[in-house]
């Protein structure tokens, strides 16, 4: 060989032409981490008349990533880098029972053979878009059926035609949390350059919807739970102390102190994926003192009276040992969480009541709030970790109950609000402030006092606005407020025509207490002997023949003060002036006798 060729440097990776024209350019990228064998990096550039160049440039790219360790140094699937993440996490033994049914059905049987350096976060957004579209992963267009079971049977009523159910948005981002979790493993082993996850999109939490059982279906429970004092103690302790369902099933008599009313939540119970009880830590964690009320503390010593009692028949002492809630003779044995979760759901459903178990935790939430306490008590009580961030996000909504305290406290030192509640068509009448107002006032005095009679004819526009001093926009708005108040027809291309009214004369001096005349009313008043003292009648309250109110009250019949105070509360309730009586009617009628007694009209005045 030449000294020349001897020393030149041999040139590190390969760029090889396809028989298709295209190139394939090939690096060493080490050893394989996982397999322990050669691995390559590989790239084909699609054939073009810079083809040659264009793989050149990836080959320079691809050496620079090998040299600063940016290239993937692993061909290792999905499988495998899921694999060895279930291996190396710390977890209890349900959350780690469920991470890999996650994976199991819905992550593997998509991504899983693929190399985990070629899924980016397209790949994990159609991913999360066939879990948003059926969550058994159906074919689409599949005349499959659902049945009721996977055991062999004769198919029922209860076996009908599949309908596609899509994963709850909760679920997606648990598998969307694993697979971040994941890959940031990968990318700290330098399986993987970056994580794609980061770039996925999950979609949105689902927004807190605590559901705690009303006072009302709180007292039901209690009251059906305590047939059975055990259990009804239970129920009760759970209500008051918002304990965890897990935390309720492992507490023994040694964390319960009956004289200082404290109670230690320390451990919790669940279940290892295989219906084996284990006992582990708390949700959180966390280690705390609840502390309990008296009427608690007499439900618990009447409880452990009774568990006392039922260890002695079998000659045996309880101990602080036992368990607080079992089943056991001796409380040896705790309760089953998911077992105490299916009773309570019975009970609730026997009372018509849609709750479940976890809602007596949201009960006790709620009404510590609406209490007054402070988040932060709240928070220690339920065990709730970050100084109460679950607490605000989750039991929100009832901190309103808060703020109405505080809007009803502001409201108190307010000045009192008027009461006469007035449209602004009807306080134009008599308090007119535009000056489209005051000219429909003129006009509507002028047709009250008889200069203008029904049939006649207003001037036109041009000439009702010479004649108030306003414009001719102005003198438009006042007849359309005339017409608002039935007072006059306006047709198109023709003067306005007053029409009949009911309305009484309101110019001021009008009597307060004048009684109204007996032309004003309808229905001659009864025989003093037949409505002679206060009884039960039925009053209809008319406003220019419309129905307004329709109620029964006691009252005098013959009796004006009684009847005028009761048409201006009727009135005022339904949210008018009761300073222009004289457009209100007030039918009297006997509930007994079926027959209208009088038709009381009030003078138009303020009351």
């Amino acid at each position: 060989m030449p000294r020349a060729q001897a020393g030149r440097k041999r040139t590190r990776g390969s760029v090889d032409r396809l028989p298709s024209g295209a190139y394939r350019v090939r690096v060493y990228g080490g050893v394989d981490s996982v397999s322990g064998r050669r691995h390559d990096l590989v790239e084909i550039v699609p054939p073009g008349p810079r083809a040659h160049a264009e793989a050149e440039a990836a080959r320079t790219r691809m050496l620079n990533e090998v040299d600063e360790r940016r290239s993937p140094r692993t061909s290792a699937t999905v499988n495998q880098l899921l694999d060895r993440y279930l291996e190396m996490i710390d977890v209890s033994a349900s959350t780690h029972l469920m991470y890999t049914r996650y994976l199991e059905n819905h992550v593997r049987p998509f991504i899983g053979d693929g190399k985990a350096g070629a899924v980016d976060p397209d790949v994990l957004d159609s991913l999360y878009a066939e879990l948003r579209r059926c969550r058994i992963h159906c074919r689409p267009k599949s005349r499959q059926t659902d049945h009721r079971t996977p055991h062999a049977h004769e198919c029922d009523e209860r076996c009908r035609p599949h309908v596609c159910k899509p994963l709850s948005n909760t679920t997606i981002r648990h598998v969307h949390h694993i697979l971040n979790a994941a890959f940031k493993k990968a990318v700290r082993w330098r399986w993987i350059a970056t994580s794609p996850v980061t770039q996925a999109e999950a979609p949105p939490p689902k927004p807190p919807d605590p559901r705690p059982p009303t006072p009302a279906e709180a007292a039901k429970l209690i009251e059906e739970a305590s047939l059975d004092p055990d259990w009804g103690a239970l129920v009760w302790f759970t209500m008051t102390t918002g304990a965890r369902r897990g935390e309720v099933c492992a507490l023994r008599w040694r964390n319960v102190d009956l004289e200082q009313g404290l109670v230690e939540i320390r451990r919790a119970l669940a279940t290892d994926g295989r219906s084996n009880l284990v006992e582990k830590d708390t949700k959180t964690h966390q280690q705390r003192r609840v502390t309990i009320d008296d009427e608690t503390r007499e439900v618990l010593a009447e409880h452990r009276l009774r568990a006392e009692q039922a260890a002695a028949q079998v000659g045996k002492l309880l101990t602080g040992q036992g368990f607080v809630f079992s089943q056991a003779p001796d409380s040896s044995e705790p309760l089953v969480p998911s077992s105490v979760g299916q009773r309570y759901t019975r009970m609730a459903k026997r009372l018509g009541i849609e709750t479940h178990f976890h809602a007596l935790r949201h009960y006790s939430a709620t009404e510590l709030i609406a209490a007054g306490m402070d988040v932060r008590t709240v928070a220690g009580r339920l065990g709730h970790s970050g100084g109460g961030i679950t607490t605000l996000r989750v039991y929100s909504a009832w901190l309103a109950e808060a703020d109405q305290r505080a809007a009803a406290g502001i409201a108190a030192r307010l000045p009192e609000r008027p009461r006469t509640a007035v449209s602004a068509s009807e306080r134009a009448k008599t308090a007119p402030r535009l000056p489209f107002e005051k000219v429909a006032s003129s006009i509507r005095l002028q047709i009250l006092t008889g200069e203008l009679v029904p049939g006649d004819q207003l001037l036109a526009v041009n000439a009702l606005a010479k004649q108030q001093g306003v414009g001719v926009g102005t003198v438009y708005k006042a007849l359309q407020l005339l017409e608002e108040w039935g007072l006059v027809l306006v047709k198109s291309g023709g003067r306005p025509i007053v029409l009949e009214t009911d309305e009484i004369d309101d110019r001021p001096g009008t009597p307060v207490d004048e009684e109204p005349s007996q032309e004003a009313e309808e229905v001659p008043a009864p025989p003093a002997s037949s409505a002679s003292a206060s009884r039960l009648l039925d009053f209809t309250v008319r406003r220019r023949g419309y129905v307004i109110a329709d109620f029964s009250a006691e009252a005098d019949p013959n009796n004006a003060s009684q009847l005028r105070q009761l048409l201006v509360d009727a009135v005022r309730r339904d949210g008018r002036d009761p300073s222009d009586l004289g457009e209100f009617t007030m039918d009297v009628a006997d509930p007994e006798l079926k027959e209208r007694l009088r038709t009381f009209v009030a003078p138009s005045t303020a009351s």
